[in-house]
């Protein structure tokens, strides 16, 4: 059973960065698509960003376009979201999540919560002055 594991999440001030991190420990993150979601307090879950198994395909949310960077180790065994220019909406539970390349677009997968099959347990993000 794939188990993801975040890291990174903390307080910050508007305009300041935070980078997250998602560990598998066991088993091989190099044949799946990854991504990251949000859920903020009274919202639905949603895509931030996502990127397909080979890296070479990405997908973002249009509200961190340009602000946001999803990349992969695949050494390492690790994808991270590295978050620059924080605002005040972008506060929330951050997943990662895991799943085998099926025929969708990443960008559709990226738009469907429910199609990811693994999921780390969430870090929080809170940017406040």
């Amino acid at each position: 059973q794939l188990q993801l594991v975040e890291s990174g999440g903390g307080s910050v001030q508007p305009g300041g960065s935070l980078r997250l991190s998602c560990a598998a420990a066991d088993i091989s993150l190099d044949y799946y698509v990854l991504g990251w979601f949000r859920q903020a307090p009274g919202k639905e879950r949603e895509g931030v960003s996502c990127m397909s198994s080979s890296g070479g395909d990405t997908a973002y949310a249009d509200s961190v376009k340009g602000r946001f960077t999803i990349s992969r180790d695949n050494a390492k065994n690790t994808v991270y979201l590295q978050m620059n220019s924080l605002k005040p909406e972008d506060t929330a539970v951050y997943y990662c999540a895991a799943e085998i390349p099926r025929w969708q677009t990443v960008q559709a997968m990226c738009g469907i919560p429910g199609a990811w099959s693994y999921w780390g347990q969430g870090t929080q993000v809170t940017v406040s002055s």
